[in-house]
């Protein structure tokens, strides 16, 4: 008999919406390019613009200020290398320490290429101070980004108040939101957002699809060139199936996001619950009232996040020890590193995030597992492998 499988890693990826699937089966029949003139081609190009059309409206943008890409790794680094390079004259970026690779590895590209980073602190429980941001905001400053909320922990930030602290010093602001959509209410026409990135594989969009909201007057140098689409911001031949199961996906997301945020968030409070009262020692890394209704991030003594992981995958609970992008990387979460927490700490850390198809069985699953799985990875001591995440 095959073993039930609890999947409670949807910050990772959650699985397609079967209306974005449909979409998506539906405009793969046409194979024109997008760039072509004729029917085929034009046939192509009216769901990719359609599809942008929509997301923009969700999003409160103007349609030319949708920007599709590859993924959110790609729209955050066009931001953030495109708006750096528009400005030669002003070298600083400002950054939280707490953003996921995809921000940080091309902030930190950025400063060995010889431009001066500033790095912003966090508290406990992962908050960017507006004052801090406001401190460093000076004219040498080509952009200032920070998340809108942690792929990790979960912890939201104030980005109303940064964006508007931003447009005030006249700073481009770039924010990663791709965890926040679909949980949170995301307006990206919000005064001082320079740019936003999304992922479509996080809302119920195929893998390899994303969008980059792009302010129509901002300065951006392309990372890709080629055929000029896209605002001659990123080139590349748009794909128009994938285009319109973002559309779709967004729709969701933003039409349903407060249903499901509440009901996500009772399963989060069950599971938190449950961690400390039957795990002698938990200690929850994620706070429900400054985090996303869907994330339980939990540190474990004495044990080490990677065999505890392998534990409860085999009694069939799918999590992870954070992002499942730095899988592979044996250091303790920089994440939790920057909030404070003691390194031995942080290596014996999980992340539960709820999506769309979990529940409460799924949540009992969990606490039923958990308890004995803490108990043998504390016994074995260091694993002898690494596992994705």
């Amino acid at each position: 008999m095959t073993q039930p499988r609890t999947y409670v890693d949807h910050a990772a990826s959650t699985p397609m919406l079967p209306s974005a699937a449909d979409a998506w089966q539906r405009a793969s029949r046409h194979v024109g390019n997008p760039s072509s003139l004729h029917g085929s081609g034009r046939a192509a190009r009216r769901i990719v613009e359609e599809s942008r059309e929509s997301i923009a409206d969700d999003l409160g943008m103007r349609p030319s200020e949708v920007i599709f890409t590859a993924g959110g790794t790609e729209a955050d680094n066009l931001a953030i290398k495109g708006l750096a390079w528009a400005a030669p004259d002003r070298p600083r970026i400002v950054c939280s320490p707490i953003e996921h690779r995809a921000v940080l590895d091309p902030v930190e590209w950025l400063g060995e290429q010889g431009r001066p980073i500033t790095w912003l602190g966090v508290d406990a429980v992962g908050r960017v101070s507006v004052d801090d941001v406001i401190a460093h905001l000076d004219v040498d400053v080509a952009l200032c980004t920070v998340m809108w909320a942690n792929n990790e922990v979960g912890t939201i930030q104030p980005i109303a108040e940064i964006a508007a602290a931003c447009a005030d010093a006249g700073v481009p602001f770039h924010t990663d939101a791709v965890q926040a959509l679909g949980q949170l209410p995301v307006d990206a026409g919000r005064r001082g957002i320079t740019s936003l990135a999304l992922s479509g594989h996080k809302i119920g969009a195929p893998v390899g699809v994303g969008v980059l909201v792009l302010d129509r007057d901002a300065r951006v140098v392309p990372v890709l060139h080629g055929g000029g689409q896209e605002r001659d911001v990123r080139s590349g031949t748009v794909d128009a199936a994938s285009s319109a199961a973002m559309a779709v996906a967004v729709r969701h997301a933003v039409t349903e996001h407060q249903a499901h945020a509440e009901r996500i968030a009772g399963l989060r409070d069950a599971l938190a619950a449950g961690i400390v009262g039957r795990v002698p020692g938990a200690v929850l890394n994620s706070t429900a009232e400054v985090s996303l209704p869907g994330h339980v991030h939990a540190s474990f003594p004495g044990c080490e996040g990677d065999a505890l992981l392998m534990l409860l995958d085999a009694s069939g609970v799918e999590c992870s020890t954070g992002s499942a992008c730095t899988s592979g990387v044996p250091e303790p979460s920089h994440v939790l590193l920057a909030m404070g927490v003691d390194p031995a700490l942080a290596r014996g850390s999980l992340r539960f995030s709820l999506g769309r198809t979990s529940t409460p069985d799924d949540v009992e699953r969990i606490l039923d597992v958990l308890p004995r799985a803490v108990e043998r990875a504390s016994r074995a001591g260091s694993p002898t492998f690494r596992t994705v995440s």
